[in-house]
């Protein structure tokens, strides 16, 4: 099995570096530590991480270098005053994520992020066409982008107005209910579940909005252009669907069938020989664990199977689960369908990623770095 943790000594080889800089590292969250559990005054230190250091840092790194390594989980590029990560929290606008789950719902939190008096969300009929939750979301948004209006040039209360109405459309698709309630219960009610909703409601308003995500770089994008607010959101959401990102809870569920069948122990082996990681647990932005899976997980009791996951991931790989098996172990818990967490996450985003599109449009800069060209 691959070493995913090293000593001080290790690191500081690869590195060549004095400790004060592994130790700022860890501090800047660029090195993912832990307590040696043979011994607590020391630590160990993630190789990939350090790793990844020693390779930028051998030899004067020029700018195309920069740029190329900030692409790929590197130093901060993008200013924004919607989101941070730092010393394991997740804050919203300064506020802790933690503490907002406690009592806010997601309307609140689109309030916090947008800067805005009030969110309406409003409310539509359950009308049965066929198509699954997302598919009706994408739809809905596609349809609208031909028709709203660019985003540059346009009063920022106008398009936090807007904003609203494009969470409307995806709130359509994605948690369709005839009633003007609050979106965790248009889900419970929706999936026939009340007894979720509190931990729906935690979960909304804890992936609502996660620093400069794929999606989220996706939705900037889109809106540096002076596209519509709803093209930005439809940029954010397709780039959602994919495996590495939204689509992370399938390897979660996949896991947890596994395990059902060949034990916990042959499950995460089995990935880890087929896939090169276990994507329940870890998150390298969080290297004392993911604060929104602890939250998550505590406000429900989780089924036998995912308890035995979770001591099993934080034993054999040294990680604590993350959100990912956080809104999967959700949706097993309350047997809800099984795009549940695609359907939480992406209701959810909708709100950050508007944030990130109004924000990228009152900078008023277009965001197109270059091509470094590779072939003969």
């Amino acid at each position: 099995m691959k070493t995913l943790w090293i000593t001080a000594d290790d690191a500081l080889a690869r590195l060549g570096t004095k400790p004060q800089t592994l130790y700022a590292n860890v501090s800047r969250g660029r090195i993912r530590a832990k307590p040696d559990p043979t011994d607590p005054r020391r630590s160990l230190y993630h190789a990939d991480d350090v790793q990844r250091l020693a390779e930028r840092h051998s030899g004067r790194r020029h700018t195309a270098a920069v740029a190329a390594q900030a692409i790929r989980w590197g130093d901060p590029v993008l200013p924004t005053t919607i989101s941070s990560i730092a010393g394991g929290r997740l804050l919203y606008r300064g506020r802790d994520a933690a503490d907002l789950s406690g009592a806010a719902a997601l309307e609140d939190i689109a309030i916090l992020l947008w800067e805005t008096p009030g969110v309406v969300v409003k409310a539509f009929g359950c009308v049965m066409t066929g198509r699954s939750r997302l598919a009706a979301a994408l739809g809905d948004l596609a349809a609208r982008v031909a028709d709203d209006l660019p985003a540059l040039g346009r009063n920022p209360a106008v398009l936090r107005t807007e904003a609203a109405d494009v969470l409307s459309t995806v709130a359509a698709g994605l948690a369709p209910w005839p009633d003007p309630i609050p979106l965790h219960q248009r889900l419970a009610l929706g999936w026939h579940r009340p007894d979720a909703a509190e931990p729906i409601r935690k979960s909304l308003v804890l992936a609502a909005e996660h620093e400069l995500n794929v999606s989220a770089f996706a939705a900037r994008v889109t809106a540096s252009s002076g596209a519509a607010l709803s093209a930005a959101a439809l940029s954010g959401l397709a780039t959602l669907t994919g495996p590495r990102h939204g689509g992370a809870w399938l390897s979660v569920t996949r896991l947890a069938g596994q395990a059902g069948s060949i034990g916990v122990r042959e499950a995460i082996r089995a990935m880890l020989s087929s896939e090169g990681a276990v994507r329940a647990f870890g998150h390298q932005l969080y290297p004392h664990g993911d604060p929104r899976a602890k939250i998550i997980l505590e406000s429900f009791e989780i089924p036998a199977l995912y308890g035995l996951l979770v001591k099993a991931g934080e034993d054999l790989l040294g990680e604590p689960p993350n959100i990912d098996f956080a809104l999967a172990a959700l949706a097993a818990t309350f047997d809800l369908p099984q795009d549940a967490p695609l359907v939480i996450f992406a209701l959810s985003r909708t709100v950050g990623w508007l944030a990130h599109a109004m924000e990228q449009v009152e900078s008023g800069q277009l965001i197109r770095p270059r091509a470094s060209y590779a072939g003969s």
